[in-house]
């Protein structure tokens, strides 16, 4: 029910306060007798300066202790938080963690505190409750009931948020959704402290998310925001140092830029990801033109093309190269003359066992049974089938020798690269079962990678048709059918073919610098060949490379004659160099020297023929040394042959009664020879053995480097140490740069006491 004078209550406040008390106190009085008692809310809203009699006190107990009807407030009626309408915008705020809630604070706390965290609609009450007092309308009955009633709302406001702040608690911590109450009540950032990211700064959605809003939160409370000046020069320090790192890093990437602008293409192409089989023609999909069938892709161009020169196809190559770089800094770059080989040799090394087969080099590809007779590349490729002979052998090119291979060569301190490779990779003949014309791709990669660490490449065909020495790395075993037996000629001239081919791709402008040497045949077999017929031959294919363009140095073999026996033979011939592969290892009488006399016999034997064979008067001329190794045994497995056994222990079968060796032929020439120390791994190597395996290595270095130069044979081997470069630069029995050697045959050689000459 309304009263009649809730009208006056909302007029003007000036009228006579003594007026308006003798008003209040008649209608009290009217009101005294009724059943019905004043509510707390309308007490709390209306309030009285009036004393109550004892009676009246009394009733209203009574009352208050029963219970009692409420009648409308005259104040704003305060809806419970559940039925207040949603905030219709909510901050969302990134934070590391929640901190903890402050908790809801009793009607005693607020009063005794010093109102930090009131909130505005407390805040408000109190006020008006204040001017009310200054008014004289409270009384001191009054007020208990006011307080009683903030209590009980308290009180539900509590219940009803307990449900809630729980739901809160759950939330995750790296992101909550926070309503504006709580930013105000600071709540949504954990340790607000000013100019600190994690309580100034807080998150980047939060309302603290500038030094405006901060300043503006701590105006309210009575704080002058302003950030250190300590910081503000930081600020500006760390800006500045941010400003030159960043002015650096985009002169670097446009100089790189432009530098690998190229290289980048390159690369693109080298995908196929947006290179369609429809590019392909029907009639080439799935030959060795169609880049779909590649097994690796890397630094090819794999746009299909069908393209040849000399009848050779270009497939993989692209347009630009760049012979600029040097291999290290004691030699100069691949577009500058190298100048003479006499007074600057050579040191390189070969990428055998690769494009050519070595069973001693790779032995995992020829692990079979013995008794289905695999020994070579022929038979290997006969067993696996043309299909799976292609998979297993392109896998084997593409991983055994990579671009970090020839990263590795330049940064060992070498300046040349000789990759022996065989005729299939230009043609084959009737019954042949080597893979066909793989290897030529990946031949062309390998020559890109040599100039793009400026190493020279010697180019040498390493398997001739028919087989120019009977020997498992000509590709297959057994008789030499070259220039000798039924098929001697047809096979001596498609090998000119063969080079006539190469020749004419070769002569082309992107290979004219790079291509230092060119080999004619790997290691013929003079001893069961015509010498005179291998000197034709060698004639006509030099005549043969100088007209079709080529002007690189040419290289052939010695043949096994010795070094005296080539003087005044193939005369007049410009470029022209002689190939000496040296070994004391497959000779009888050499096998036999110990530690020391293999040192010394380096040093003093071998650059004595060096000297006499660069000697026109003595010996052929220019002689370069394009094969040896620091092994001195030829315990490897399969080195002389699969199943043909070794010198060194007397079990070399080759079933030639003037090769052969079938007692021990180690120093000791008895039962004591042993091969385990030479075939074990190179971290059970003696420090002493290592010594004069270094040593040995470097008097040959010196040696050879008399003449042309040199070509470790090999730079990697799955399992045999002494033959591979790269792992005797690991094991420490080579020297890290091989134009720095520690002995140069210019001091004497120790015995090598303590070291067994049997192993």
């Amino acid at each position: 029910m309304a009263h009649d004078d809730d009208s006056e209550l909302e007029g003007p406040r000036h009228r006579d306060p003594e007026t308006h008390y003798r008003r209040h106190k008649k209608r009290r009085s009217k009101e005294h007798g009724s059943k019905r008692a004043t509510s707390a809310s309308e007490g709390t809203s209306r309030g009285s300066g009036q004393r109550l009699s004892m009676n009246a006190l009394a009733q209203l107990n009574e009352y208050n202790t029963r219970g009692v009807t409420k009648e409308p407030s005259r104040e704003r009626e305060r809806k419970p938080k559940r039925d207040r309408p949603r905030r219709e915008s909510y901050e969302v705020v990134d934070v590391e963690y929640d901190p903890p809630r402050r908790e809801r604070r009793t009607r005693d706390d607020h009063r005794h505190s010093e109102g930090e965290h009131d909130t505005p609609r407390r805040e408000r009450r109190r006020k008006e409750e204040y001017r009310e007092e200054e008014r004289g309308y409270e009384s001191r009955d009054g007020e208990d009931r006011r307080r009683r009633r903030r209590h009980h709302i308290t009180d539900t406001e509590d219940d009803e948020e307990r449900p809630r702040e729980k739901e809160r608690r759950r939330r995750k911590k790296d992101r909550r959704v926070v309503s504006g109450a709580i930013v105000e009540e600071g709540r949504a950032i954990p340790d607000f402290r000013v100019g600190e990211i994690r309580g100034g700064a807080a998150s980047k959605h939060s309302s603290y998310d500038s030094y405006d809003s901060i300043a503006k939160e701590k105006e309210s409370t009575g704080y002058k925001f302003s950030m250190p000046v300590w910081r503000k020069k930081k600020r500006w320090i760390i800006a500045g140092i941010a400003l030159v790192v960043l002015i650096i890093i985009i002169v670097v990437a446009v100089v790189v830029s432009k530098k690998n602008q190229v290289s980048d293409s390159n690369k693109d192409k080298s995908s196929l990801d947006n290179i369609s089989q429809n590019s392909v023609p029907p009639a080439a999909r799935g030959t060795y033109l169609d880049p779909f069938t590649w097994y690796d892709t890397t630094d090819f161009n794999v746009t299909y093309t069908n393209e040849t020169v000399g009848d050779l196809p270009i497939m993989g190559l692209f347009d630009d190269w760049d012979d600029s770089k040097a291999a290290n800094d004691k030699v100069p770059a691949i577009e500058k003359s190298w100048g003479d080989y006499a007074k600057r040799p050579a040191r390189g090394v070969n990428l055998g066992g690769w494009l050519s087969l070595e069973p001693f080099i790779t032995p995992s590809l020829f692990d079979y049974d013995s008794r289905l007779g695999i020994i070579d590349e022929w038979t290997l490729c006969k067993h696996l089938g043309p299909k799976t002979a292609a998979s297993t052998l392109e896998k084997h090119y593409a991983t055994f020798v990579t671009e970090q291979t020839f990263q590795e060569i330049q940064a060992a301190g070498l300046d040349h690269i000789r990759i022996p490779y065989s005729y299939w990779a230009v043609q084959t003949y009737d019954d042949d079962p080597y893979v066909f014309r793989t290897s030529w791709r990946y031949l062309l990669r390998a020559i890109e990678w040599a100039r793009k660490y400026g190493l020279r490449v010697n180019l040498d065909l390493h398997g001739l048709p028919g087989s120019q020495n009977g020997w498992n790395h000509s590709g297959r075993q057994g008789v030499v059918n070259w220039l000798n037996g039924t098929n001697g000629d047809l096979n001596s001239q498609r090998s000119l073919d063969v080079h006539d081919r190469l020749t004419k791709f070769f002569a082309q402008d992107r290979y004219k610098n790079i291509i230092t040497f060119y080999g004619l045949a790997n290691e013929p077999r003079m001893v069961s060949l015509s010498a005179d017929a291998v000197t034709s031959w060698t004639a006509q294919a030099y005549d043969l490379v100088r007209k079709n363009g080529v002007n690189a140095n040419v290289v052939f073999g010695d043949g096994f004659m010795g070094l005296a026996n080539w003087q005044g033979k193939l005369t007049g011939m410009s470029g022209l160099v002689l190939d000496v592969h040296q070994y004391v290892i497959f000779n009888n009488d050499q096998i036999v020297y110990t530690h020391q006399k293999k040192v010394e016999y380096a040093c003093a034997g071998w650059t004595q023929q060096t000297q006499q064979s660069m000697n026109t008067a003595t010996g052929f001329g220019p002689t370069m040394f394009a094969e040896w190794s620091q092994a001195d045994t030829d315990c490897a497995p399969s080195l002389t042959n699969v199943g043909w056994g070794n010198r060194w222990t007397g079990t070399y079968d080759s079933g030639n009664a003037s090769t052969q060796a079938l007692t021990p032929m180690c120093p000791t020439k008895d039962s004591s020879c042993s091969c385990d120390g030479a075939n074990a791994d190179p971290g059970q190597y003696s420090d002493q053995y290592k010594q004069f395996l270094k040593m040995f290595a470097e008097a040959q270095m010196v040696s050879f480097e008399k003449g042309w130069g040199w070509w470790y044979w090999t730079w990697d081997t799955e399992s045999a140490p002494q033959w591979s470069y790269r792992k005797g630069l690991a094991a420490g029995i080579l020297p890290a740069k091989a134009y720095d050697k520690d002995f140069n045959c210019d001091s004497d050689v120790p015995d090598f006491q303590g070291l067994s000459e049997t192993f």
